[in-house]
């Protein structure tokens, strides 16, 4: 089942996509995509309906964030073991853990600003997992029964603020806008495994990132036991697993940043597409 949320002016209201690319409105069956409703009852009650008796969204749909009201916004840093080679950086020992502010999130195909002073704005594709059900000292195996299901993230990032302003990564990972997700909540049932889905990023319509959720360093299941020992997971939160090699800080000689006017899409297999515009806060 994919998940959506979609904008009429104001107003953001619940939907469904059919199998035939159909966005139908879901008003009449829940208030909202939140946490609230992300449990295996209400998921199951929803997949039984016929989509064919929900009424058909027409004309272009204005996508909003998959999810609302995400509590917490959990990333994982260097999980590719690819990508941390190519950063030159050794593989950790445990996940690295930083923190996006929720204020970021924004729709899969709402403008990237990059704020005042940004010189180094940097692309990141991720698979991102939505947890359903509270997740506190969970193992391995009991992990993929706390998953909602999962969507595209792009991380994006800003290098100097992350790595010159003397702080954690947050500070260049936590712009307005730095987190676009969806376009879809895909439910777990539909993706059959985690770790064997492909990842790609174009930026104005140029390869830089190629991989695959099978180079991750920490699974899925490991990721949420490993946070489900250190805080409680609950319906609703976001986590960000890392991203595959192509970032334009890795590129040697020179790094390569995004500037105004670029278009960066993001797709991974199953979960849809993502393409945002690039513009300055000026």
């Amino acid at each position: 089942m994919k998940l959506l949320r979609y904008r009429v002016g104001a107003e953001v209201r619940p939907g469904m996509m059919d199998a035939d690319g159909v966005v139908r409105d879901l008003s009449g069956q829940v208030a909202d995509i939140t946490g609230a409703m992300l449990g295996d009852a209400e998921l199951a009650r929803l997949a039984a309906l016929d989509p064919a008796s929900l009424p058909a969204v027409e004309g272009d749909v204005d996508i909003a964030p998959c999810v609302g009201d995400v509590g917490k916004f959990l990333c994982i840093g260097l999980n590719y073991s690819d990508h941390a080679e190519e950063a030159g950086m050794a593989i950790p020992e445990h996940p690295i853990l930083f923190m996006k502010a929720t204020s970021a999130i924004v729709g899969a195909n709402d403008d990237v600003v990059l704020p005042r002073g940004s010189v180094a704005g940097d692309w990141e594709v991720e698979l991102g997992v939505v947890i359903g059900k509270t997740a506190k000292y969970v193992s391995e195996e009991e992990a993929q029964d706390h998953v909602a299901g999962y969507c595209v993230v792009n991380d994006v990032s800003e290098r100097d603020f992350q790595i010159k302003l003397t702080g954690q990564w947050t500070k260049g990972k936590s712009c307005d806008t730095f987190g676009p997700i969806g376009p879809w909540l895909v439910t777990r049932d539909e993706v059959a495994d985690p770790q064997n889905l492909a990842l790609s990023c174009d930026v104005n319509g140029k390869r830089m990132q190629t991989g695959t959720t099978g180079k991750m360093i920490f699974s899925v299941a490991e990721i949420i036991s490993h946070l489900s020992q250190l805080m409680t997971l609950h319906p609703g939160d976001v986590i960000a697993t890392g991203t595959p090699p192509g970032v334009g800080m890795g590129i040697k000689p020179d790094p390569v940043y995004l500037k105004p006017g670029d278009v960066m899409e993001l797709e991974i297999e199953g979960l849809g597409r993502q393409r945002q515009s690039v513009r300055s806060d000026s």
